[in-house]
């Protein structure tokens, strides 16, 4: 696999649970695991699709899950499958996540869900059911929209 350009990294409590959890809820797979002589997570990253996500532990003050700092999130991660979105929401919930938006389409095309991972993590999953062209987005949103691809 080419490396990412852009590769966002998540910090958690429990990162081998974590990445348990992140398989099975949402088909992530293990590219790299390097753990110590002791058996804790030094470094891993996973892979879903083209992308990469790298999953580590709180290892210094500033990098720590939502858990430990009351659910606060700074960003969003964004998933983006292929097919059966809503399959894939099932698959989360029944792994334990909280789907805090349940599956809808969007005014640009997309159907999503969103939901948090048991560390708070906030998680959005996408999938492409129409093609939407820009100017029908900015008419069923009624918002101007730059850049579009």
């Amino acid at each position: 696999m080419a490396r990412a350009s852009v590769t966002p990294a998540l910090f958690y409590q429990d990162p081998k649970s974590a990445i348990a959890w992140l398989e099975k809820a949402f088909g992530c797979e293990v590219a790299m695991l390097i753990e110590t002589p002791e058996g804790q997570l030094s470094h891993s990253e996973l892979s879903f699709g083209d992308g990469l996500l790298m999953v580590g532990s709180e290892w210094h003050e500033d990098t720590r899950s939502p858990k430990s700092v009351g659910g606060k999130n700074t960003q969003f991660l964004h998933l983006h499958v292929e097919d059966d979105l809503d399959g894939h929401c099932a698959r989360a919930r029944a792994a334990g996540a909280e789907i805090i938006q349940e599956p809808a389409t969007q005014f640009y095309g997309d159907r999503t869900y969103r939901c948090k991972d048991p560390e708070g993590h906030i998680w959005t999953v996408g999938q492409t059911v129409r093609q939407v062209s820009r100017e029908e987005a900015e008419q069923a949103s009624g918002l101007k929209i730059q850049g579009w691809v």
